[in-house]
């Protein structure tokens, strides 16, 4: 079939056979000739072909020998194939032979061998399917396209949406874009890439980002109209054309989508490894959402629509991830969530109607199981009644003229009603949601013009083909009419533009085959007729057409071997057709009780879908075929009025016939481009080219036939200039014209005779096809000629130079052995003679040597064995003591420990014993408490125990009384800290008891310590080992050092070039940081509006949580209120807690006043942030007080519940306490409220002063907030201990009064609370206790003071153990590192040790610098601050002197006039001048008038001038306003002229001056050391400008952005033409034909630049920044930006076009940069770092010109290329193209070779640099050498109202 084939090609592309191409057939000439396998095979003639020859010797590239038969009646001649230098072109039109064999070789050249995806053919742009993800579609890529002509960069569908866009904008005419192709070619990728294009060049014309929604469109159509193929994952069953809509300015507006013949009956049947569309598995993916829940759904295994194809599941896709992706679209394009849940639960509904099962009562009848569920859940999603739907799925309903009967149907019949039903709903909804889709991408404002992109199916043919096939193939005929038009009309308009003599081309039209579908009794007619008809069926409307158009249509055909088939002869090839199920799928109807049942539904969304319905006809059908779906279509006809049933909807056949001509006609009124879609292989294997699968689209879309008609005429088109520059070799000089048009007519008459086989144009040569392969052959002979003559003159000269160079050594060398052979004789007489008395003294010498070394070798082991022994006996015994002292300690350690393990063993059992009896004793006492007789037992000894309480109270009154008395004796000899000692002394006495615990507690702890301190001591003497091992260590060292000095010397070289690399870092460093410093500070901008924002929140949250906390109090309050007294003892540590909690709450609202009240300033004092952190931390001590009180407030709550049936009994339990408590509460709420009044009072004399720096540090009012503070927070500390004391005498009080008596133990408390209320109104007892509980918190605090002091004391001592076993293993970890390195390693590792400690060091001192600096200047400011202040004092003690004492003062008057007639540097102006002054300094003023006449920098010195003249007049408003109406007005006047290099040059030369000035003269030091004594004395007194300075150097980096990105905009026009398309070198670089693509109107444009404009360009702009005088720093990072431009450019256009990637053109980009690197050296600018910029471009050339065949060419390659990304090389090497046939292509070998060696560099994998890249810019102190008081101003600048002070 393939033979079959190919032979019809032949037949069908004749082109050749008028062309008399013969003498071409010569030995060598290759061929191709037909293949079963590869289509075409390529060979090679071995003998020359002559007229009459029957076959043809040929040779094939395996090296076989054949002879190929001619055919006997046309005798035609294989195809030829064209040169190598032509294989590969960017457009097939540029190929000499134009045929199909070269078509197919040339694309799979580029996608095999090159990667190369796209190709031109003449107008159409062939795109090949990678199946592979190519980083070539990135946002860097589309600003390369963008404004590009069409021709001048490689094939990209990024090209021709830039053409569309370009020719939409230029001729003013709509535009679009027709995307074909099979299924998996890629026609969606394409679309949907081309429509990112539009929406990244052209932007919004709004701001509700139109474009983003434009593409959001795309998720949803693909994930409702997208399935799985066998041949694609993401095949799009329907077409679609988009429009895009812009305004006037060429900006988006919004879009409009129709949509075309959509896949209907997959929804109910998917074949073998095919998918459903993919949103139901997107549904079953997400089942487990909340929001799902209600849907039910399930697997997609489980319903029966989504697991017929057995594949539910694609390699790589996320179902779940894309449903996220589709509903984030839906919410884009203004889908509400509510639309959303409604458009799943019908799409849910449909997959439960798949499950509905049907049960056959007999053969024409069928029910449905009672309580179905999935019909159930059908109905209940939908909103309908189950019983209506049960009988309507099983039953019709069929009207006659009188009656309606409801019939019964069919099993059968009513699973095609109910697939029918669900195609039916699912195609309206998609209706609906493309209807949706338009609404919101339609726009409001009007549409200037549009671009569409035709997303639509190529021509379709399989082995069984239906109605879907026949309107795909009827669709592609229409598109091929209209291509092969368009094609025919261009090619007329170019002929008849050159004024070419024009003759008719003989091209396919296929009208008549679409006479033949859509005409009057066409297919179409009679299928539709044949639908109207009552028993139509496939086989009847198969007989219309046989009887219709079989023997009448050459087109139509039938089939031999079948009656229900016909043939239809397409452009592309027979496709056969069955007619089984034509009419049922063009009838396309459901039962009409099922749509009215779905009407009647309850949930709203569902009769939206079919309201624009009309009735839908009662027929039976069930189609499963595709249905359009244009939302444009054809207006219906009236439709009479008649009954409902009696109406017939439009046929699918006749809507989609309208539907087509709708869109035939909008293609035809826009300029169309075409992209043609081609699938490389079926089984997506990623760049695998099938020859056949490739040849059939090629035929089928229209490729093929573009290159016949451009074929037939004149195809191979060249420029005057373009042939001149090509063929200069085939001419002699004399030849050579001034015009370049009759220089070639001259030339082409001489060597081709046929006048026919060319044509003269206006602008263009025209050749007919081979004739430019002629020329190439010609051409190629004659450089092969010259090229043997130079090898011939060349080896010649080579040979008689080497053979003079070989008869001059050869004498040389004659003369140096002979003179040599002499000189050896002399010399072995003389060694003779020498030898022998060298002999006797060397002989004496060894014997004597060997006697002394004898004898000091046995001395020396005399004195080691000896001191060996010795050695060895003292280590003996030290060993032996050691371990006399170690056994002794270890011993004594382990009985210890023994002994302590058994005491713990039995105190523990002691414990458990006693708590034992104490259980059972609590047990007894609890059952002997129930009884009366106990309680009166109780009761008994009650009195006596009161009585002994008495009189221990009397006791401790006497011992009171006489230890005041002793106190008072004693009070006049000690001062009142003795006196308070010896009373702790006497209460510590008094209360030993409690105090034995404590003194054991600090014996414990000294033991500790004791055993620390052992520790310590035994670390140390291991750190003394330590350092005797490494004193011997460095003993060993230095024995090494002195036996290796010369390593040592070149170890200090080493060193030596260390130290210099760490300098060299260090200056790295301070660059970067500098190169950061902006960023830095940007960030820090952000990062204070970030704290500003946190700040608030804060507030907020804290208001919100005091708030909370005063409801908490009121809730705590009630319970206090409600409880009982069996509650009491807790409420003290809650009233005091209350009390520090309010009284917190105090302190943080006065913390908070202030932050408040400077808030709004623009700087705010140092203690803003120490107030913030404070504020944070009260924050979070409130959220835990919150969460405290709650837990309290529970407690409480439980408490009152267990308590409640004992409040009867113990009315008055703790009465007393809770009367202590109140008092206790009352008086910390007194103290708290006067520490309130404190804070508000020291509130009132903060903002009663007006001082700026009242809260500054070192302030009055700083300092006695920050005591203040202090004291409140020491306070706070002590009322949290007391709380703590409280809450722990309690119950100390309650165990310290209990009976020590075994048998009159009491465990209960209220005992004892009884017996104190009973004795409450004894005022002693009373006494007593305060007396107790004072002493007990005196000890508790010291016990704790102690215990602070100790764990502190701990936790150091624990610290510096720890850090000394660090540094321990540190220096042991080194030295056993460095005693494994052998001696040489080991002084290099000691010294890249002591280098990296170095270092460290030195970072660190460089941060304590810089620290030491930032200190210093905030003092000086400080300073000043406070010298201002003092003068303001001693002007306002002046004026407090009477007069008599102003008499009495030296006075002198006598310098004020002499200083005014010195000029000082001052400008004084008045304040109503200022508007006046920057309208004439700045806004008014002409920089070239200034620049030419005037000294540079001089409007920067008038203001500073005057700002000089204003800090003079401590002046702080005229300072503010002058430098803010300065920056204003510098901003304004390049926001006005801000594209004029010369304006924005001049004032970033005039804001660094005047930066440089106002750091000149701020009287900062460092800015001093070059000032002259003069210079120093007009150093700013009394301001301090660093902020204005930051502020004028942040504006200085904006200017230099703006002034890069005009100087980008000026060279941007003449880059890619000077430096890649200009030839500077002439004749170097031959122009290879180019093809159509420069021929269209995109070229008119074209760009004369060269390198002379750019070096022009270059001139200018360094001359400009000179007379501006610009500083020489500044001019140098301008350069080297504009070089980096000049790089990124040229390369990135270098990357992107095959066309200039030869060899030729890297020596002239070579060149080209060489003059750049010139015009450098004659600028001085070669150390700017410009000529680094352009070093990626230099490699790329180099790369061009260097050999790429050998692993060591590729192993220099991976060398030289360092400042080239891996993606570049690969890319350049791909793209390389010969331009003769004398240069090589790269292989493909090669190419992997370097992938593999440049596999582990980490680069990035972006392809192209960015051009956009600014680097950043620093502005280095320049000072002036200008004396300001020489300063003129002149008359022309109109400023008469200043004068100079």
């Amino acid at each position: 079939m393939l033979a079959a084939q190919i032979t019809r090609s032949l037949h069908h592309q004749r082109y050749w056979k008028s062309v008399d191409l013969d003498y071409m057939y010569v030995k060598y000439a290759r061929i191709w000739i037909p293949d079963p396998e590869v289509v075409w095979k390529s060979a090679e003639l071995v003998k020359d072909y002559k007229s009459g020859d029957k076959v043809l010797h040929l040779r094939v590239e395996d090296g076989k020998e054949l002879q190929y038969s001619l055919d006997a009646k046309s005798k035609e001649l294989p195809p030829l194939r064209n040169p190598d230098i032509l294989v590969g072109e960017n457009d097939l039109t540029a190929l000499s032979y134009l045929h199909e064999p070269a078509v197919l070789h040339n694309l799979k050249v580029r996608f095999i061998d090159s990667k190369l995806i796209y190709t031109y053919c003449g107008i159409v742009l062939v795109a090949i399917n990678p199946y592979e993800q190519l980083p070539i579609y990135g946002e860097d890529i589309i600003n390369a396209y963008s404004g590009q002509n069409m021709g001048d960069m490689d094939p990209h569908i990024f090209a021709v949406a830039e053409e569309a866009y370009k020719q939409m904008a230029r001729d003013e005419r709509n535009q679009s874009i027709i995307v074909s192709g099979e299924s998996g070619a890629g026609k969606t990728v394409s679309a949907k890439y081309a429509m990112r294009y539009f929406a990244t060049v052209s932007g919004s014309a709004s701001e509700a980002n139109v474009e983003e929604r434009v593409l959001a469109s795309n998720p949803i159509m693909e994930s409702i109209g997208n399935a799985k193929t066998t041949r694609n994952d993401n095949s799009s069953r329907f077409g679609k054309y988009i429009e895009i809509g812009f305004d006037k300015r060429f900006r988006i507006l919004g879009a409009n989508m129709r949509t075309y013949l959509l896949e209907k009956s997959r929804v109910v049947f998917q074949a073998e490894e095919e998918r459903n569309y993919h949103i139901f598995y997107q549904l079953c993916a997400s089942a487990m959402l909340p929001e799902f829940k209600t849907l039910r759904l399930g697997n997609a295994s489980y319903f029966h629509y989504t697991k017929q194809g057995g594949s539910p599941v694609i390699d790589g896709i996320d179902d779940a991830k894309e449903m996220m992706n589709t509903r984030r679209a839906c919410t884009l394009l203004g889908i509400v969530d509510s639309c959303q849940m409604g458009i799943f639960q019908i799409l849910a509904a449909i997959l439960h109607l798949g499950n509905v099962a049907f049960t056959s009562r007999d053969a024409d009848s069928c029910t449905i199981p009672a309580k179905h569920e999935p019909l159930t859940i059908f109905c209940d999603l939908m909103g309908v009644e189950y019983e209506q739907m049960a009988h309507w799925l099983c039953h019709r309903k069929l009207s006659t003229a009188t009656e309606t009967y409801i019939k019964p149907i069919s099993k059968l019949q009513a699973i095609n009603a109910r697939d029918a039903l669900a195609k039916h709903v699912y195609a309206s909804l998609f209706n609906w949601i493309v209807d949706h889709v338009n609404q919101a991408l339609h726009s409001t404002m009007k549409q200037h013009s549009f671009i569409g992109v035709l997303d639509i199916y190529g021509f379709e043919t399989f082995e069984i083909n239906s109605f879907e096939q026949f309107c795909i193939n009827y669709a592609n005929e229409k598109l091929q009419q209209q291509f092969n038009m368009h094609v025919f009309k261009l090619e007329q308009e170019e002929y008849m533009r050159e004024q070419i003599p024009w003759t008719l081309i003989d091209f396919y039209d296929n009208q008549p085959c679409i006479n033949l579908i859509e005409a009057k009794l066409g297919i179409l007619d009679l299928l539709d007729e044949e639908c109207k008809m009552p028993k139509g069926s496939d086989n009847s409307w198969a007989q219309k057409l046989y009887n219709t158009h079989l023997n009448k249509s050459v087109l139509f055909e039938k089939p031999r071997m079948s009656n229900k088939a016909f043939i239809i002869q397409h452009f592309a090839d027979k496709v056969e057709y069955q007619c089984e199920g034509f009419l049922e799928k063009n009838k396309d109807t459901v039962y009409e009780e099922q749509i009215k049942v779905l009407k009647s539904s309850k949930f709203k969304m569902l009769p939206e879908l079919f309201r624009d319905e009309k009735p839908i006809s009662p027929t039976t059908a069930t189609p499963s075929g595709r249905t359009p779906l244009s939302r444009a279509a054809v207006k219906p006809s009236k439709s009479k009025t008649a009954h409902p049933s009696k109406e017939h909807k439009k046929t699918v056949g006749h809507q989609f016939r309208n539907s087509l001509h709708l869109l035939m006609e909008t293609l035809n009124a826009t300029t169309p481009h075409y992209v043609r879609c081609i699938k490389p292989n079926d089984f997506k294997f990623p760049f695998m080219f099938d020859e056949k699968r490739t040849v059939q689209q090629l035929r089928a879309c229209g490729v093929l036939e573009t290159i016949r008609i451009s074929a037939a005429g004149f195809p191979s088109r060249w420029t005057y200039q373009e042939f001149f520059s090509r063929y200069r070799v085939l001419m002699k000089q004399k030849d050579v014209l001034s015009d370049r048009k009759q220089t070639c007519k001259n030339v082409l008459e001489k060597l081709i005779l046929d006048k026919d086989k060319y044509q003269f144009g206006k602008t263009k040569i025209f050749f007919r096809a081979g004739q430019v392969a002629y020329l190439e052959k010609i051409r190629a002979d004659k450089l092969r000629v010259a090229c043997i003559r130079i090898q011939k003159t060349i080896r010649g000269w080579l040979l008689r130079k080497k053979y003079l160079r070989m008869r001059k050594a050869a004498i040389t060398i004659q003369r140096y052995v002979r003179g040599y052979q002499a000189r050896c004789l002399a010399t072995f007489l003389r060694r003779t003679k020498a030898a022998t008395i060298i002999q006797k003294f060397q002989r004496m010498y060894v014997a004597r040597k060997r006697y002394h070394h004898t004898l000091a070798a046995t001395l020396v082991l005399q004195s080691y064995l000896r001191g060996y022994i010795a050695r060895k006996k003292y280590q003996q015994m030290l060993r032996g003591h050691k371990a006399t002292i170690i056994q002794k300690h270890v011993r004594g350690w382990l009985a210890r420990v023994r002994y302590h393990r058994s005491l713990e063993a039995i105190v523990y059992l002691q414990c458990c014993f006693r708590r034992m009896m104490a259980k059972r004793e609590l047990k007894k006492l609890k059952i002997e408490a129930r009884s009366v007789e106990h309680y009166k037992k109780l009761n008994f000894g009650m009195e006596n125990k009161i009585m002994q309480l008495q009189r221990r109270i009397d006791e401790q009154s006497k011992d009171s009384k006489s230890l005041i008395e002793k106190l008072s004796t004693l009070e006049a000899a000690y001062t009142s800290e003795t006196e308070k000692l010896k009373n702790d002394v006497e209460r510590l006495k008094m209360s030993e008891e409690e105090a034995k615990n404590a003194t054991n507690r600090v014996i414990s702890l000294q033991e500790e310590i004791g055993k620390l301190r052992k520790e310590l001591h035994q670390t140390q003497t291991e750190k003394k080992t330590i350092e005797e091992q490494a004193e011997i260590y460095k003993q060993e060292t230095d024995q090494l050092v002195l036996e290796l000095k010369e390593q040592n010397t070149l170890l200090k070289t080493e060193k030596d070039e260390l130290n210099r690399r760490i300098q060299d870092q260090a200056k790295e460093i301070t660059e970067v940081m500098e190169k950061r410093f902006t960023e830095e500070t940007k960030q820090l901008d952000l990062d204070l509006n970030n704290e500003r924002q946190r700040y608030q929140n804060l507030l907020q949250e804290f208001s919100r949580l005091e708030e909370r906390y005063d409801d908490l109090k009121d809730e705590m309050k009630v319970m206090v209120s409600i409880s009982k007294p069996g509650h009491k003892r807790t409420d003290s540590t809650h009233s005091s807690n209350e009390s520090e909690y309010t009284y917190s709450s105090e302190i943080t609202e006065a913390e908070e006043f202030p932050m408040r009240t400077e808030e709004p300033s623009e700087k705010k004092a140092p203690l803003d942030m120490s107030l913030f952190l404070k504020l944070q931390k009260r924050v979070s001590e409130l959220e835990q007080e919150k969460q405290s009180l709650q837990d309290e407030l529970d407690k409480k709550e439980e408490q009152a519940l267990r308590t409640k049936v004992k409040e009867e009994e113990r009315p008055q339990m703790r009465g007393a306490e809770l009367e202590y408590e109140s008092l206790k509460r009352q008086e910390l709420e007194s103290e708290n409220k006067k520490l309130k009044n404190e804070l508000n009072e020291l509130r009132k004399a903060l903002m009663e002063k007006s001082a700026p720096n009242v809260t500054a540090p070192g302030a009055p009012a700083y300092r006695v907030l920050l005591d203040q503070m202090t004291s409140v927070s020491e306070e706070l500390e002590v009322r949290k201990e007391e709380v703590l004391i409280l809450r722990s005498q309690l119950m100390s009080q309650k165990e310290a009064i209990q009976p020590k008596d075994d048998k009159n133990t009491m465990t209960d408390s209220t005992i004892l609370l009884e017996d104190v209320q009973k004795m409450k109104d004894k005022g002693e007892i009373a006494q007593a206790y305060i007396g107790l509980k004072e002493t007990n918190r005196l000890l508790e605090s010291q016990l704790q003071s102690q215990k602070r002091s100790h764990d502190n004391e701990l936790e150091a001592l624990r610290g510096e153990i720890q850090s000394l076993k660090e540094e321990n293993n540190r220096q042991q970890q080194l030295l056993a590192q460095n005693l494994q390195l052998p001696p040489e390693a080991r002084i290099e590792a000691s010294l890249q040790h002591e280098i990296t400690r170095l270092t460290n060091e030195n970072l660190d001192l460089m941060e304590q610098l810089e620290k030491q600096d930032k200190t210093v200047r905030k003092l000086k400011k400080q300073l000043k601050v406070y010298a201002k202040k003092i003068d303001e004092l001693e002007v306002g003690q002046m004026d407090n002197i009477s007069p008599g004492q102003i008499i009495d003062e030296p006075i002198h008057p006598v310098n004020i006039p002499r200083k005014e007639k010195d000029f000082q540097g001052m400008l004084e102006y008045k304040k109503e001048d200022e508007p006046k002054l920057v309208k004439n300094l700045i806004l008014d003023l002409k920089p070239r008038g200034v620049a030419v006449n005037l000294i540079p920098g001089l409007p920067a010195y008038i203001l500073f001038m005057c700002v000089r003249h204003a800090d003079y007049l401590n002046d702080d408003q005229k300072v503010r306003s002058l430098l803010t109406s300065t920056i204003n007005g510098i901003k304004k006047i390049l926001k006005k002229r801000g594209d004029d290099f010369e304006t924005v040059s001049f004032w970033l030369s005039n804001t660094c001056r005047f930066l440089h000035c106002l750091k000149q003269y701020s009287g900062e030091e460092g800015f001093m050391k070059h000032n002259t004594p003069r210079q120093n004395e007009h150093c700013l007194t009394n301001f301090d400008l660093a902020e204005y300075r930051q502020v004028l150097s942040d504006l200085a980096i904006q200017i230099y952005q703006q002034l890069v990105r005009v100087l980008e905009n000026i060279l941007q026009p003449m880059i890619v033409s000077g430096m890649l398309e200009h030839e500077t070198i002439q004749g170097v670089s031959g122009v290879k034909p180019t093809g159509l693509r420069k021929r269209t109107s995109s070229i008119a444009d074209e760009g004369t630049y060269t390198l002379d404009s750019i070096i022009r360009q270059l001139n200018t702009f360094h001359s400009i920044m000179c007379q501006h005088g610009m500083d020489p720093e500044l001019i140098k990072q301008v350069v080297k930006q504009m070089f980096y431009i000049i790089g990124a450019v040229t390369l990135n256009n270098l990357l992107l076009r095959k066309d200039m990637c030869s060899w030729s053109k890297g020596m002239q980009i070579r060149y080209n940069v060489s003059q750049l690197e010139e015009w450098l050296r004659d600028k001085n600018l070669m150390n700017s770092g410009a000529k680094e910029t352009l070093e990626p471009l230099i490699q790329a050339a180099q790369l061009l010109q260097v050999k790429k065949k050998t692993d060591e060419d590729a192993e220099a390659i991976c060398s030289m290329c360092n400042a080239l990304t891996t993606a570049q090389i690969v890319k350049v090497l791909n793209l390389y193209t010969p331009v003769n046939e004398f240069e090589e292509r790269v292989s493909v070998s090669f190419i992997r070779t370097i992938q593999l060696r440049m596999r582990d560099k980490k680069d990035s994998p972006q392809l192209l640099m960015d051009a956009k890249h600014i680097f950043p810019v620093t502005f280095p102190f320049n000072p002036s050498s200008l004396a300001l008081e020489t300063i003129q101003i002149p008359a022309s600048l109109g400023l008469g109202f200043i004068c100079r002070v």
